[in-house]
């Protein structure tokens, strides 16, 4: 187990982001994005929640989360970029970049991302993102141009960190970054560069969406972290499942996936493992 969280440091750390006085800190909670959405139903616009240790921490499609108290680093960003509901499935990818370059700046380490949600070292997961979001009726100004506007957001990552080693059931599938490294980080200095990373990433989001484009597409530069996104050869859950080839992300950001019939398929959702796994 980790040494007990400065609390502090991630406060100080955070100074002039959209997280400047929202983090909360718990030694043990059922959920962290349950924490999230109480709040945003209860009209917060930002916050983050971090726990030594989750409870009932849940993944995408329900998975449970192995959670060990005070290894790894389990929080909830609360988030509202004042942007199209459909907007929202960049956050997953957002997240991603963030979590990536967080990691490089505090070990070294170069996160794999494999679509949408997944933190991988190689074949072995080393942290995942799950989002929650809520709808509400767009703003005048928009018209009927965009749709439904993103009421909020809540990105759930959790990040194996000091872990030496798991259960057997997840010893060939998981990874933690000091397995990675030989080395420790800690939590408070990757949480403290992944808030501002993602405060960055989600204004991003607000100036794709108002025109005012300072970077690469969020598409591209995913693309270019992610060795999932073109040529990996994959099984996909969805459409009864069926296996091929990647071969990039489309103009709105989803997977394609050429089939072992040569047909082009769109993936929705995830559920994108390595062929050659199992």
């Amino acid at each position: 187990m980790s040494a007990e969280f400065d609390l502090p440091s991630v406060e100080r750390g955070v100074l002039g982001t959209g997280f400047e006085g929202r983090v909360r800190h718990f030694a043990s909670v059922d959920s962290t994005n349950e924490l999230a959405l109480i709040a945003a139903r209860a009209g917060a616009k930002w916050g983050a929640w971090v726990a030594d240790e989750q409870t009932a921490g849940r993944g995408r499609g329900g998975h449970t989360w192995y959670s060990a108290p005070g290894d790894g680093l389990y929080c909830s960003v609360l988030v509202t970029p004042g942007v199209p509901l459909a907007d929202a499935r960049n956050l997953p990818m957002a997240a991603g970049l963030a979590a990536r370059a967080a990691v490089l700046e505090a070990t070294g380490l170069e996160l794999d991302l494999r679509w949408p949600n997944d933190l991988m070292f190689g074949d072995r997961k080393c942290g995942g993102i799950l989002v929650e979001s809520a709808s509400e009726a767009p703003p005048p100004e928009w018209g009927e141009t965009y749709g439904p506007a993103l009421k909020y957001a809540v990105v759930g990552i959790g990040l194996n960190v000091a872990h030496r080693g798991f259960p057997p059931e997840l010893r060939e599938l998981a990874t933690s970054l000091y397995l990675e490294s030989g080395r420790e980080a800690a939590r408070e200095t990757v949480l403290v560069l992944l808030l501002k990373h993602l405060d960055d990433e989600v204004q991003g989001i607000r100036r794709d969406f108002t025109g005012h484009h300072g970077q690469q597409s969020i598409y591209t530069r995913f693309a270019a972290a992610s060795s999932w996104v073109a040529g990996k050869r994959v099984t996909v859950d969805e459409g009864g499942g069926y296996t091929g080839w990647t071969r990039g992300l489309n103009s709105q950001g989803f997977l394609q996936v050429q089939d072992d019939k040569g047909e082009m398929r769109l993936v929705l959702s995830g559920g994108v493992r390595s062929a050659l796994e199992g």
